[in-house]
Order: C-alpha cells, then structure tokens, then sequence
C-alpha cells in the first residue's frame, strides 16, 4: 500500500518551530512528507532541518528542478496539504488565488483536501479582512482550524496561538480517513457540549456523573475535520482542546444552558453529548457541611434544572436547524430512547447503554441512533471517534 503524500507548508511565523513536530508525527506514522516552507518560514526554521527530519529534500524554490515543473506536480500528487503555521498574508493569498511563491502555486493546483492551521496575533486573526479570508476559503472546501487560545509572541496572550501538533496531527489523520468526504460539513457551524455538569453542595462536594466527555470531544473533533466551524460546550472534562475547535468551558447546568443558548443563534447543527443532571440542590451552602457525631445529616432537597435540550428542539434559533440529543439508558434501552426522542422533539437523538464497562470513561461506545423520521441506525462497538463519524453521516445527509 502505497503512502499517504502529505504536502507541509510551512509560512513565515514564530509558531514555525512547532511544525517540526507536527512533522515528525507524520512521518513516523507512515506518510510521505514534502514539506514547502516560505521564504520568510526559513527564517525561523532552516532547509537542512525540515530535509533531515522528512528525509526528503525541503521545496523552497519555484525554479528548482524546472523540467519536473514543481510549482504544479507537487499540489497534484498530493493526498493532503496542510499548512501550519498559516499566518494572516499566507491565507490572504490563498483565498484571493495569488501565486508568488512555491506554496502558494502549490494550494492553487492540490485537488485534494487543504487545511489551514492559523496562528498570528489576536487582532490580526479578528480583523475583517482575515475573517473574511477565512470564510472564503471555508466556502470553497478549505478546513480552517481556529487557533487555539494561550500565550503568544512576547507578553501577549489570546486567541490566535497554534493549535498543538498533536492535535493537527489528529485532524489530518481524520481528514486523510476520509479522502474526498472530508469536507461534507464545510461552511457550517456546528455546537457540541461535551461532559458532566456539576451541581455544587458546598464548596468542597457536588452532584455529579460519570461522563469523561471522550464522546462529544470525539464529535468536535471529527466534525473540524469534517470541514464544519466547531463551538465545543465543555463540562468539566480533562482532556485536550481539540485542533481548531473554539471551546466554552462551563461546569453546571445553568451554566451549559447561558452558554448553549448564546451559541446556537447562529448553528447550523447543535449536538448535545452532555450528561446533563436533571436536579441540583435548592441550596448552597457556603461552609463545608461538617460531620456531627451522634447526628444524621439533614436531607438534601433537590429541584428540577432546566431541561435544555427540549429548550434547543422547541425553540429552534434558525429554519432548518437540526438538533442531535443524547440518551444514556441503563435498561429497556430502545424503548426508552424512542419515548425520550418523542418528548424532547429534537431530529436524531442517540441511545447508548450505560453501566459498568460500557460508555463511560472508555475509548469505545455502541449505539443506535434514532431520528424523528422513524429511521434507526445501528452503530456496532468501536471507536468513539467511528460513532462521531456515523452520527455526523447522518446529519450530513439530512444537511443536503
């Protein structure tokens, strides 16, 4: 079996250095790496360097090696280009066709899937022009990552740090996956929530769950390499931002609701993984509750939180907007699910069941999804990242 060719562009940034990471993930995962960095990349990585860690020769120059025509055989035999870093003039070019350099002619004759991995400063990555740079190239089928939030050159810190190697490298793998289905959520805005909410008691004790959020980062992170704008609701989980996904940390129910209903206003598809707890308790208190020898505790009273993905189905923010629910079931798992689907209104809604050794925590998931259609889909034991690519199969379908 013959290599994926992966082309590595490489722009002028400070965030260069970190592509030799992303570098060495690819080739020691099996690809064929071609790295074209810009003349202004070479400033802060050397030819030598990106030749010795791709045992490859660097393509640097559009006039080496004129009778294999370069400037268009290298987009061509490609299976994936991705360019990390790509700074703000880098995808200015790209998105309005110019061709000055060997990247740049690279980008203009790939015909396969293209993926930009931004960083620059925080005003540079919000000013109109890049934004309307980067909805351009989105239009067209380009994946653009979103950057990733921390420090950045100097003192500075926002948004607009490249998003970690690891998790680029994540991405191309997924896209790689895929070949030419990559791009079927382009140009759409997709919200997931991901976790457990937390409901405080006192300030050291909670009601909570299980969930670790390995499934909904699982659907936020293939739905980025799928091509969509991804807003991840993030409930307590400890895992890594995944690459190009802009994440909303939250740790109650309240609080996913706030943050659902402000970034669902504008989403094509919301998808609420989230273990949600249905009751929290009617009070705070703000002391540590201590433990009175002799005497029992005091009850506990509960009321109800606010059912949010009913809120989302009933209420829906754009025409058309599809709505993907969750439901853990620990038994009459199908029976269940089709009553859960019919009363919280949404289009798909996912049953999977729950208990010792299945779904929670684990790297693996099975479930059927159900959709208000009638339809039912079947997803054996796998991956949760092969569940996340199903059920976004079938919202992609619905999409068209």
């Amino acid at each position: 079996m013959t290599a994926p060719r992966v082309v590595l562009g490489v722009s002028g940034g400070i965030a260069a250095y970190k592509a030799c990471e992303l570098l060495r993930r690819l080739t020691e995962s099996g690809h064929q790496v071609t790295v074209v960095p810009t003349a202004a990349a070479l400033h802060f990585v050397g030819e030598a360097t990106w030749a010795a860690l791709s045992g490859r020769p660097a393509a640097t120059e559009t006039w080496e090696s004129v009778h294999e025509v370069p400037h268009v055989r290298i987009g061509q035999n490609a299976d994936l280009v991705v360019v990390a870093p790509a700074t703000a003039d880098l995808m200015a070019k790209a998105a309005h066709g110019l061709a000055d350099d060997l990247l740049t002619n690279t980008l203009l004759t790939a015909r396969c899937p293209v993926v930009f991995a931004p960083a620059m400063h925080t005003e540079m990555w919000e000013h109109p022009a890049t934004q309307e740079n980067v909805a351009t190239l989105r239009r067209r089928g380009a994946i653009v990552l979103d950057p990733a939030e921390g420090r950045l050159t100097g003192k500075d810190t926002g948004k607009g740090r490249l998003p970690e190697p690891s998790e680029i490298f994540e991405a191309c793998r997924r896209v790689l996956a895929r070949g030419d289905l990559a791009q079927d959520l382009a140009g759409r805005h997709v919200v997931v929530s991901a976790g457990g909410t937390r409901e405080p008691l006192d300030p050291v004790r909670f009601l909570g769950n299980r969930s670790s959020g390995k499934q909904g980062y699982a659907l936020a992170a293939t739905a980025a390499a799928r091509g969509a704008r991804v807003t991840l609701l993030s409930a307590n989980a400890e895992l890594p931002d995944p690459a190009g996904v802009d994440v909303v940390r939250v740790s109650t129910a309240l609080q996913l609701r706030d943050a659902a209903l402000k970034a669902v206003v504008d989403a094509d598809v919301v998808v609420m993984a989230a273990a949600v707890a249905d009751f929290r308790p009617a009070e705070y208190v703000t002391g540590k509750i201590k433990k009175v020898d002799g005497v029992d505790p005091a009850p506990v009273a509960l009321v109800r939180n606010p059912d949010i993905l009913a809120e989302i189905s009933a209420h829906r923010a754009r025409p058309g907007q599809l709505v993907v629910g969750f439901a853990a079931e620990t038994d009459d798992v199908l029976a269940n699910g089709r009553a859960k689907l019919a009363r919280k209104g949404c289009d798909l809604l996912v049953v999977n069941e729950v208990g010792d050794s299945k779904a929670f925590g684990l790297d693996t998931n099975a479930a059927v999804v159900l959709a208000a259609d009638g339809a039912e889909v079947h997803i054996p034991d796998g991956p949760k990242e092969n569940l996340a690519d199903a059920v976004w199969d079938q919202v992609a379908a619905r999409l068209r």
